[in-house]
């Protein structure tokens, strides 16, 4: 009986996906420790003469940095989640959807927004920002380092954190609301006594998952501390690996993958330990609390800070982009850093990103290879949630949903060191991969299945196996009740999976900027290379390609969606 239940399609399937994620995920992992540890990286990184600057200020400062725009993040995510979903702020709806936005934006598009306004003549005169322009002068901490960095990974994360806590907040009923009204509770003793104990797990998720998010940013800190020697753990991986140091990469990637982990790890405990409130039943719908007259102001505010982390630095990316001189506007506006010929005395010789040889072999590679990530890991991540659901083995399902979740656990820029190390030279009949489009690829799906995964999971679940039971009684084969059943009810979900690795392989620059070379670069690393190179105008103009074409990418499966799937439309 057992031996046949080992046959079975479904075990089949989930022990290949067990060989191939442990092969490509896990083991690099136990690879780079052996290696790390038998060229003495680790005492090296941990207790040698440069351990304080390689190691230890950078995790000071990779705490710093990821805990204050964790925090930051959940009190302005937090703020407007509560506006939008249980008072009467003007505009709400208008609100909610601006207040999402951030979390497609890549986040060096933000930082670039941030230089082209607060840059002053610290990092060269002759490109400094607005206010340095108009002559008010920028204090170097406003314009680079830590303060900086905070802000713009806060304002990004503010994204998922709204979205986590409006989530939250949208599953508290009327009836306990009505229920302390009536003993004479009042609204601040309400929210603190049910509001707020139904939303902390969401609270504490969005506060961690941001700290892992913060902590494990290369591009940010790249742009913004660079330049004044701020180092963070993934800066001195990506600069470690880059100039041949791999073992000590290693060293400090793993550092990374235990902060974050670590970060991981404390929010389950805290989740476990902690039982929120459960509102269940038919629960009154609640009205909404009126501001009064701190509407006007709370409204306001509220704008002001939705319009500031979307429509303001998409807007300065714009009109930077279309400067003469980056950084005045007196000079008058120009195409040229969007169709202009060669010109020598700009830019050194740059053409315009629409007419640059580099530029657009950039897109067609962002395009198919984001379109092949997105493929791939939907496709494993959809064998894989199928094998969690079905599969009679507890061994199994275990064992494959922490090989599903363990990239999430890993940087971007620790992932590329992984793979590096991994597929970098010959093994066996596998050869190197490095600077081959394969190995993007492979990089992608990987750090992008746990959001395909989870989300073909949640379609799953959604499924009961009556229908694919009865097919099975039939006859039907596996794939036969897949094609047939299953994929149809579940296409709107693994729609979205999709969509999602998509965009977050298209405007990834923490895991492409260790696996990216000449011949086959991202436009996330062509708006690197250019900020890094001081062309402003042409960074600019490549991140707004970037937004657009992540804003149409979604257009796109919203409407696929609808058709996948019309009676849910």
């Amino acid at each position: 009986m057992r031996s046949r239940r080992l046959l079975e399609p479904i075990t089949l399937i989930g022990l290949f996906l067990i060989a191939l994620l442990g092969w490509i995920v896990a083991w690099p992992l136990v690879q780079m420790l052996r290696e790390s540890l038998q060229a003495g990286a680790f005492s090296e990184v941990a207790t040698g003469r440069l351990s304080s600057k390689l190691l230890w200020e950078p995790t000071i400062n990779t705490v710093i940095i990821g805990g204050a725009s964790a925090l930051l993040a959940m009190m302005v995510g937090g703020c407007l989640a509560w506006l939008v979903t249980m008072s009467d702020v003007r505009g709400r709806l208008l609100l909610g959807i601006l207040a999402t936005i951030p979390f497609a934006l890549p986040k060096f598009a933000l930082a670039l927004a941030w230089q082209t306004v607060f840059r002053n003549e610290l990092v060269g005169s002759d490109r400094a920002g607005l206010l340095h322009q108009a002559g008010l002068p920028v204090p170097d901490w406003l314009a680079w380092g830590t303060v900086p960095c905070i802000v713009i990974l806060a304002a990004h994360g503010s994204a998922l954190a709204f979205l986590l806590i409006s989530a939250a907040l949208s599953s508290v009923g009327g009836d306990l609301h009505e229920a302390a009204e009536l003993t004479g509770a009042s609204r601040s003793r309400i929210g603190i006594a049910i509001t707020l104990p139904t939303v902390m797990p969401a609270l504490v998720a969005a506060t961690l998952l941001n700290f892992a998010e913060g902590a494990s940013n290369f591009s940010v800190p790249a742009l913004l501390g660079t330049p004044v020697r701020l180092q963070t753990l993934s800066t001195r991986v990506f600069t470690s690996v880059e100039t041949g140091n791999t073992e000590r990469g290693f060293a400090l990637a793993l550092s990374l993958i235990v902060v974050a982990s670590i970060a991981l790890l404390v929010g389950q405990w805290i989740q476990r330990r902690r039982r929120s409130a459960v509102i269940s039943g038919k629960g009154l719908r609640r009205g909404r609390v009126p501001l009064g007259r701190a509407r006007l102001a709370m409204s306001v505010g509220a704008w002001a800070i939705a319009m500031c982390a979307t429509v303001v630095p998409t807007a300065l990316l714009i009109l930077s982009s279309l400067q003469r001189r980056n950084g005045s506007m007196s000079e008058g506006l120009t195409l040229h850093y969007w169709i202009g010929d060669s010109d020598p005395d700009v830019d050194q010789g740059q053409s315009g990103i629409l007419r640059n040889d580099v530029v657009v072999d950039a897109i067609v590679t962002t395009l198919w290879i984001s379109a092949a990530v997105a493929l791939i890991a939907t496709l494993v991540g959809t064998f894989a949630a199928l094998v969690i659901k079905r599969s009679p083995s507890n061994g199994t399902r275990t064992a494959l949903s922490g090989l599903t979740f363990l990239p999430f656990l890993i940087p971007g820029v620790a992932l590329g060191a992984v793979l590096i190390g991994q597929f970098g030279r010959d093994r066996g009949p596998i050869p190197a991969l490095y600077g081959t489009p394969a190995l993007l690829v492979l990089g992608g799906a990987i750090s992008t299945l746990p959001f395909a995964a989870q989300s073909a999971r949640a379609s799953l679940a959604q499924v009961g196996d009556d229908l694919d039971e009865a097919a099975a009684l039939t006859g039907s084969s596996l794939l036969r009740r897949l094609r047939s059943i299953v994929l149809p009810l579940i296409m709107r979900g693994l729609i979205v999976g999709a969509i999602l690795a998509f965009i977050k392989m298209a405007r990834d620059l923490d895991l492409v900027a260790l696996l990216a070379t000449p011949t086959t670069t991202t436009l996330s690393v062509v708006t690197y290379r250019y900020a890094s190179e001081s062309f402003t105008q042409l960074a600019n103009a490549t991140t707004v390609l970037i937004i657009a074409t992540s804003i149409a990418v979604t257009l796109l499966a919203r409407r696929l969606e609808g058709k996948a799937s019309p009676w849910n439309s």
